[in-house]
């Protein structure tokens, strides 16, 4: 039950700083907002302020921030129609953008609290390509072929995108026991067909070090490249599933993402009730920024296919036809739901 309520709160505060965002450049390009609410169905609370009602509805797996005029001809000021194009362009943006921002700001906490962990060789097998070559016990991986590796999950991302990759090319980092002087050097290995295993191996084991941020310029560095790991196993996952690698079995909706949150809190909470936030945090990171890249897909309904239209209609000089733009984003719409729903039952019998 906690996980739950754990999994509620992850979704209402990424929806109501994607919503928050859309919000808030609305009011900037002063475009009227009729109603900004977080949740989806029946209302539970409202309040009315000026001209915008805020309310808080049933089902915690959504939002929106309605503005006047915007799927509609409205002649009235401050309607979303009649104000410029880059200034709806900045309110479509703003929702995305304010999830990216919302995993950055976590990734400085998680990083804060916890550090970062970098690649490093633990052992070397004697007499292996990797042994040969010159790499050794303590080195950290920087670099594989043409993948550059600064945190351990890109090490991991890796290995799991591409396992019958031959890692021809390694990059290091070396330091010396006594100076503490770093070198950087990479090397060429030919590896060596493992029967055992059935794939191509150097000889080498790794394993994840922490490291603390040793500087805010540096918690800062690392905080962002939590983000971009975030980001590219989102655009990676999207691409597997485009090119077949992955089905849409494979997705996962609210089901699957409470009994994630479940699993990471219970995982966190046979080290630690820190070991647990932390988990957490990098599943709200992972959530934000998923949520950033799915809703700048240039699919109708989404933000993505709202600057999509925006575009042509900055092209054409004139606006697309309102009543064929609005059935397209219902098509889109109707198509999104009947995803969802799949997907639910899909969580649904892989689950229980």
């Amino acid at each position: 039950m906690s996980s739950v309520i754990v999994a509620v709160l992850v979704f209402g505060l990424i929806v109501l700083i994607h919503e928050l965002g859309h919000f808030l450049f609305a009011k900037l390009n002063g475009i009227a907002v009729v109603e900004f609410s977080i949740g989806m169905g029946p209302r539970l609370f409202h309040v009315k302020k000026g001209e915008t009602t805020y309310s808080l509805k049933l089902l915690p797996i959504g939002g929106s921030c309605m503005m006047l005029g915007e799927d509609e001809e409205n002649p009235a000021e401050g309607a979303f129609q009649n104000a410029s194009i880059p200034g709806r362009m900045a309110v479509i943006a703003a929702g995305p953008v304010f999830n990216f921002i919302l995993a950055f700001f976590l990734a400085l906490i998680l990083v804060g609290m916890g550090g970062y962990n970098i690649t490093q060789i633990k052992e070397v097998t004697e007499g292996s390509p990797a042994y040969e070559a010159g790499l050794k016990p303590g080195d950290v991986i920087t670099g594989v072929n043409d993948e550059k590796m600064t945190v351990y999950g890109d090490y991991i991302l890796y290995r799991m995108l591409k396992p019958d990759e031959k890692m021809s090319r390694v990059s290091y980092e070396r330091t010396d026991a006594q100076t503490g002087r770093k070198e950087r050097g990479t090397v060429l290995v030919t590896p060596e067909f493992n029967e055992e295993y059935n794939q191509y191996m150097i000889g080498i084991s790794v394993t994840p070090v922490n490291v603390r941020a040793a500087s805010f310029l540096e918690l800062v560095k690392y905080g962002a490249y939590e983000v971009k790991y975030d980001i590219t196993v989102t655009i990676k996952s999207l691409g597997m599933l485009l090119t077949g690698k992955a089905s849409v079995n494979d997705l996962s909706g609210p089901v699957g993402i409470v009994v994630m949150i479940d699993d990471s809190v219970k995982a966190g909470l046979t080290v630690s009730v820190m070991a647990a936030i932390m988990n957490v945090l990098s599943m709200c990171i992972l959530l934000s920024a998923n949520l950033g890249i799915m809703n700048l897909l240039p699919i109708p309904a989404l933000d993505g296919g709202r600057l999509l239209f925006l575009i042509i209609e900055a092209v054409r000089g004139k606006r697309m036809d309102p009543e064929k733009e609005g059935m397209v984003n219902l098509i889109g719409m109707m198509a999104l739901m009947a995803l969802m729903v799949f997907v639910v039952f899909n969580d649904i019998s892989r689950f229980t």
